[in-house]
Order: C-alpha cells, then structure tokens, then sequence
C-alpha cells in the first residue's frame, strides 16, 4: 500500500498526498472499511488524517486520540504529530513542509473550505480519486420519518426560499442537515441516523439524490438557471467544482442556525430520551457493582442491551468502557475482553443512543469496583467542581465557559493530570454538531441561544495512573443552563472537602431532581 501511495507521487509529480479519514459527505464517524487513513495507518479514532511524503507518514491527531494513536500505529512507518490546545493539522504542516509545497488532496473528501485554507500555504492538486480507497458494500437502507420534531419538512422548505430568488436553489451536502430537513432518519448504519442522500432544494420542489444518483445529480445541478446556495464548510471539492460559477454563499446559514435551535418539542423529546438513558446507565452500574470477573468487553454488551431494553433504536457511537490506565485515553474505543475489573478498578463509561426521534444523547459517567483511592478521590472531585460551576455559568459563550473551566482547573491542579479537549460540543442528529462549541477556539465565541443543546463535559487524565471525565448533555432556557442528564454522581468518590458551601448546594439541587 504504502509503495503504491509513494509511486502515485510520482506518477502525478506531489510532494505529499493527504489521507482522509472521512468519506465524501464529510461525515465525522466514518466506517472503518471506508476509512483510508485507517486502512494506510491502523489509527481506528474518529478523527485524524494522514499525509504521506517520498520517506514519512504523519498522522495528525488532537488531544482525545494522543495515547490511542501511539498505541495502534507502527512507529517504524508512521510519525505522530499531537495536537495541543489551539493547534490544527495545517499549522502543524506549515512546520513540516515547505512553503508553497505540492500537495495532492482528493476533491470528493475535502471540504472546499478546506481546499481553500491550504491553497493559501500550498500548491494544491486536486486529486479525482483516492489510492487507498477499497471496494466496499453499501449499506441497505431502511428511511423512516422522525417523530417530536416539532416543525413539518415543508415548514422548513418555506423558510428556506423565504431566502433565495426564483431561479435559485440550496443545495444541502451535509447529511445531518439533509435529515434534519426532511424529518427523515435511517438506524441501519452503526452510530448515526442520517440517511445518506444530497438534497437540491429550488422554489418548486425539494428533492433527494442517493450516492447511485450521481449523474441525476449532476444533471439537476446543471438545470439550475439561477444561483446555488453552498456551505463551503461542508461541500466537498467535487461538488463545489460541479456548481462552479453558480456558487453562492448566505452570510448566516438558515439550516445550520434553524437545527442549532431546537423546537420545543425536540428538547421534550431529549428529555425523555435522557430518562432512558439515564436508566440505561444505573443499570449498569448495578451490573458492575454485582458481578465479578468481568471485562470492559462485558460492561460494553451489556450496556448496548440495556439501552434497546430501554428503547433505544441504536447507538449514537461506539460505547467507551475504559478501565483503569485507559480511562486515560480520551476516545479509547477498544473494550477488552482482557482487561478484567479487580477490586478498586476505575472505570470510564461514555456513551449514548438514539431513540425514535433520531437525536443522539451522550453522557460519561466514572464508577470504581469496591473502594476507591484518595488521588480517584481528589481527581473526581476536582472535575465535579469544574462541572457543577460550568453548568451554574452564565450562558453568554461556549468560550467564556471554557474559560472559566481552566481557571478553576488552574487552581486546583494535581500534578501529572491535564485536561486537554473542549468542554463540550453541540448535540442533535449528530452526537458533535456546531453550533455551540465549548472550546478555546473562535468558532466557541458564538452566544449560546435559547433551545441550543451542548455537552459540559471537563476531564482530567493521567497515562501513567487513569482518567475522569463527567459529562452532561445540557441546554439552555430562560436565560440558563439546564442538564438533561440527572445521573446522579458516586458518593464515594466525592471527598465533600474539596467542594464549597456554594458547590454542595448545587450538587444537592442536582441530585434532587
């Protein structure tokens, strides 16, 4: 593989070709079987792409896989390059190569946002096709319509061409968004509930087009005589080639800001689906409080049957159960049947579901078998406090409460711990969706509105000793933040010490609930 990737170098005159993990909607969970960066490099995470050179592999990852990515990749062959805080992978490049380097990236995986962030550093050559790709069976659909959305899809159509002329048209790339508009969802795809079409909506009709509808598709694109509304965000490079000089660009996206802002009735739904998995996770709990001799591999089984008892149609993502040192590693995914609980083992738990409504929850909660340690104790506790204070903050930005979170992290700091991701992210068809962000980036600088849903979720992780994150999925009305989760915390892992008089009232007004 490796040999034919550098040989594609030559043939096409690059100094290195750029390895995606995604496919060509741009889909953050991609199956592995389509995933090239993970068919060239063996890195399974979500996120990450690679670059390949005439003598280098470099795999980009960011703070969640820095541990995951060391333990799966061969280091003889590939070089990871760990993100920090506030860097990106074209940052990171402009190190690596020269300016004005010849880069080759595949038009259909990219998005043109991207091709265009990179062209400013680089000589890009758009590439038709992936090398690493392989053949792979698509996947049977099965479309149902989503219930509690609140809003009929014409409903949605009427507000879009209340902002586009006669003979223009959106064109919707972006599978949550496709979705979400249509009021359509489809649980056969591990981990999501998208349905896998492209939409082209005009003023007369709105209509869908499968991956096998590429030349239908292109030829609708063709018959549009006025403008074509994108989001260079999520247009790949190919699409954006297709539309062409029709290109045109809302300076605030209807379909993005209407899906941040969920209905009235999408948050009732979140609220009952939460019960669920709420319940979900006591049960659980009560399985590993219960039972000797059993793997993250059992906990994760287990878990997945809990929550189609409780009447989940699917999971959100891939359940992480992380024991002991691998709770350390920020999107373990690996669930051995190896890694046995002993007494005092420290265990991770993040995960979600969609229910019929076809919005992913998520939620992480830390349990130890039998009787915990001090330093489980004090790193617990610390993450509460940054939690309880961080859903007790003003609304105002994900930004601003990022901000407060590493204050209060700062002064309460155990040495060897960091905490080194965002604080949360948005929720909706999609268990990542922006907006909101929570984060040190300036996409996070955006107010949080009414109905917006995000994750508060603050961390700690030590690879030599474990990690704990608690996460909430949350929203905001009337002006403040409300937890959809009311999991309640583990009593013996909180030393009540370290919390102020304010900060146990707030866990007592949580768990009272």
């Amino acid at each position: 593989m490796i040999k034919k990737i550098r040989t594609f170098l030559k043939e096409n005159n690059l100094d290195a070709l750029l390895i995606n993990s995604t496919n060509e909607f741009l889909v953050e969970y991609n199956r592995l079987e389509e995933n090239s960066r993970y068919i060239l490099t063996g890195f399974s995470g979500s996120t990450g792409d690679a670059v390949v050179t005439e003598d280098k592999i470099y795999l980009f990852v960011d703070g969640r896989y820095h541990i995951q990515a060391d333990n799966e990749v061969n280091h003889a062959l590939v070089d990871v390059v760990k993100l920090q805080t506030g860097e990106t992978m074209l940052s990171e490049m402009r190190k690596l190569f020269q300016e004005k380097s010849v880069l080759g990236m595949i038009a259909s995986k990219n998005s043109q946002k991207r091709i265009e962030d990179f062209k400013k550093y680089f000589n890009i050559k758009l590439i038709d096709y992936d090398p690493v790709e392989k053949p792979f069976d698509e996947p049977e659909e099965n479309i149902v319509g989503a219930l509690h959305t609140g809003k009929s899809s014409e409903e949605k159509f009427k507000f879009i061409r209340s902002k586009i002329k006669q003979n223009d048209a959106v064109l919707v790339t972006n599978l949550e968004e496709v979705s979400y508009l249509f009021n359509l969802r489809d649980f056969t795809t591990p981990y999501s509930s998208k349905i896998m079409k492209r939409a082209l909506i005009t003023m007369d009709s709105a209509r869908l087009f499968s991956r096998n509808e590429f030349e239908e598709y292109k030829s609708a694109i063709s018959k549009i005589d006025g403008k074509i509304y994108i989001d260079k965000q999520t247009i790949n490079g190919r699409d954006f080639q297709l539309v062409g000089n029709k290109s045109a660009f809302f300076d605030k996206s209807p379909i993005t800001w209407m899906k941040a802002i969920k209905t009235d009735e999408e948050i009732n739904h979140y609220i009952e689906s939460f019960k669920k998995t709420d319940m979900a996770l006591r049960a659980i709990r009560d399985f590993i409080e219960n039972n000797d001799n059993i793997s993250e591999w059992d906990i994760a089984k287990q878990l997945e049957k809990e929550f189609i008892h409780f009447g989940a149609k699917g999971l959100s993502f891939k359940s992480i159960v992380a024991k002991d040192k691998n709770s350390a590693l920020a999107h373990y995914s690996k669930c051995s049947k190896d890694e046995i609980l002993q007494e005092g083992s420290l265990v991770l738990i993040d995960c979600g579901a969609y229910y019929d409504g076809g919005l992913a929850t998520d939620i992480t909660r830390v349990f130890v078998k039998g009787k915990p340690t001090e330093l489980q104790r004090r790193v617990y506790t610390t993450v509460l406090k940054v939690f309880l204070n961080s859903l007790n903050s003003a609304p105002t930005s994900g930004f601003d409460i990022d901000a407060k979170a590493r204050i209060i992290f700062d002064k309460n700091k155990i040495d060897g711990f960091v905490f080194n991701h965002g604080l949360g992210h948005g929720i909706g068809v999609s268990v990542h969706e922006y907006p909101p962000n929570l984060s040190c980036n300036e996409l996070a600088k955006i107010p949080i509105e009414e109905n917006m849903c995000f994750t508060i979720e603050p961390g700690l992780y030590n690879k030599d000793f474990f990690g704990i994150r608690l996460e909430n999925s949350c929203y905001c009305k009337h002006g403040k933040i409300h937890s959809f989760v009311h999991m309640n915390y583990e009593k013996k892992l909180i030393n009540y010490d370290l919390l102020n008089t304010q900060e146990k009232q707030w866990l007592n007004d949580f768990e009272v609930i």
